[in-house]
């Protein structure tokens, strides 16, 4: 039975992913499936046109420039001639470009290292791009996977950010822990912690200020939460998870370059890719940063939150699927 599960799973998951991108494919893919079609062979005006179609994809300039050149060294070496080639081989190198995440091979899907229990997450992104939204999907997921999951709302500035974190967590199920607004959220991180601890949870998301990117006050608040969280938790966070709005565009990428300056990011989570033909920036993003991608945001359902698959992605992107 659970064979037959896994494979419905799966193919639901699969449907889920093309349905989310499928904005992103009409602009991307479509224009890129009339360049194939225009062209009969691989030259500069070619190379011109594709440079064109990745940037208004937010690809983004240097992530561009990469995947341009490796297709000029490939099809100097294998001598690539047609569009059905041209087709399988940017497929290959933008598979390759992406940061592979330990999920994709290692573990399944809101499984937690036998190993890392608490497995302590710290949320990180500024207001308005589904942080909380996000961590709710996350609570539901891991708890769906059989995980005990509580949440700490380190995010005292904004009354209504501990509030909607613990609507997300009555809805989910999940304990919230929590003090007034204006605390220390150092502190409500401590708490949290050590209430995981005595508790024996196994998954700890932990969520912090939406404050703008580019003010030191909040990235000193960041580092001090993860100094508490280390002394009660040695290791922690096992990440730092920086939500996006794929819908941004160029935005992202800024955000992405101040939050990683500035704390130890080591996963990204991208967000509304289902509403946007910007789907391309998590291509670039990842190239760049050299931070993996963890999840995509592709609906408002608490199940459209998916562990990326670079793979299953940019056969998506490409069409692939319904060949």
């Amino acid at each position: 039975m659970s064979f037959f599960k896994n494979i419905f799973s799966r193919e639901a998951k699969k449907e889920t992913l093309d349905n989310g991108l499928e904005k992103t494919k009409q602009g991307f893919f479509g224009k890129l499936s009339r360049l194939l079609s225009a062209k009969s062979k691989i030259d500069d005006d070619f190379l011109d046109d594709l440079e064109e179609i990745f940037i208004t994809s937010d690809v983004g300039v240097e992530t561009t420039i990469k995947i341009l050149d490796r297709i000029k060294k490939r099809v100097a070496r294998d001598k690539y001639a047609n569009s059905q080639e041209l087709h399988k081989l940017l497929c290959e190198e933008i598979t390759d470009l992406l940061i592979e995440n330990d999920r994709e091979n290692q573990l399944g899907d809101f499984e937690v290292p036998q190993n890392s229990r608490p497995y302590v997450i710290m949320v990180v992104g500024v207001n308005g791009v589904g942080k909380t939204t996000t961590i709710g999907k996350l609570a539901y997921q891991f708890k769906a996977a059989g995980n005990k999951v509580m949440l700490g709302a380190a995010d005292t500035f904004r009354a209504a950010a501990i509030e909607q974190l613990d609507i997300w967590g009555e809805r989910v199920g999940v304990p919230v822990v929590k003090q007034l607004q204006g605390s220390d959220p150092a502190a409500v991180a401590y708490d949290t912690l050590q209430s995981a601890v005595a508790n024996n949870i196994d998954v700890v998301i932990i969520d912090t200020a939406g404050r703008l990117h580019n003010k030191k006050g909040l990235m000193d608040e960041l580092t001090k939460i993860r100094q508490v969280m280390d002394r009660v938790v040695p290791g922690a966070p096992n990440e730092v998870l920086l939500v996006l709005d794929g819908s941004t565009g160029q935005n992202a990428f800024e955000q992405a370059r101040q939050f990683s300056a500035a704390t130890k990011v080591n996963q990204l989570a991208i967000t509304k890719l289902d509403g946007t033909a910007k789907g391309g920036v998590v291509i670039g993003i990842s190239d760049q940063f050299q931070i993996p991608v963890k999840y995509i945001g592709l609906g408002e359902g608490v199940t459209d939150l998916q562990v990326f698959n670079k793979r299953e992605f940019v056969e998506s992107l490409f069409g692939e699927n319904k060949k």
